[in-house]
């Protein structure tokens, strides 16, 4: 994990989470499309997908099959290696909430799929899933804000 901190792969992995990001914002709003990561009342979400054209189901979950997997990849490089870049000493502790949320997200991701497919329908977990992982994001996002700070002050004093 300790590798996640070079510099080249800190820029490379919050390159990464912000174009998957911007991705998510020009997709959905060209499609009118409602993405299901950010809404976690079962009721709500089947809603959403009752909603759906077939043509913005399959989008979504090609969106999730692909970019929903590839964003907590970036996103829990830039965390992790931003706590080990910034908070070395305590790094292994600051990275829990990233390393648990991710395979969160994944989880999400895959629930969300087979949902949208009309195989299965596990979406009561949403209710649980969503808000951890909307959760431990944010305080992995703290960490790696305050991280940066840091850097930033450190160099202005210099």
């Amino acid at each position: 994990m300790k590798n996640l901190s070079d510099p080249k792969i800190l820029w490379l992995s919050f390159s990464a989470t912000l174009l998957i990001t911007l991705t998510f914002q020009v997709i959905s709003r060209q499609l009118n499309l409602v993405l299901l990561d950010g809404v976690s009342d079962p009721t709500e979400v089947r809603a959403a997908i009752v909603g759906m054209s077939e043509y913005q189901r399959y989008v979504h979950i090609w969106i999730t099959a692909t970019l929903d997997v590839a964003h907590p990849t970036a996103y829990g490089a830039l965390f992790i290696g931003s706590a080990y870049r910034f908070f070395p000493t305590k790094a292994l502790l600051l990275c829990i909430p990233t390393i648990v949320c991710v395979p969160v997200d994944l989880t999400e991701g895959i629930l969300q799929i087979l949902a949208l497919a009309g195989n299965f329908d596990f979406i009561e977990l949403k209710g649980v899933l969503t808000p951890l992982k909307i959760l431990l994001f944010v305080l992995g996002l703290l960490v790696t804000v305050a991280g940066w700070l840091k850097w930033l002050l450190e160099r202005v004093r210099k």
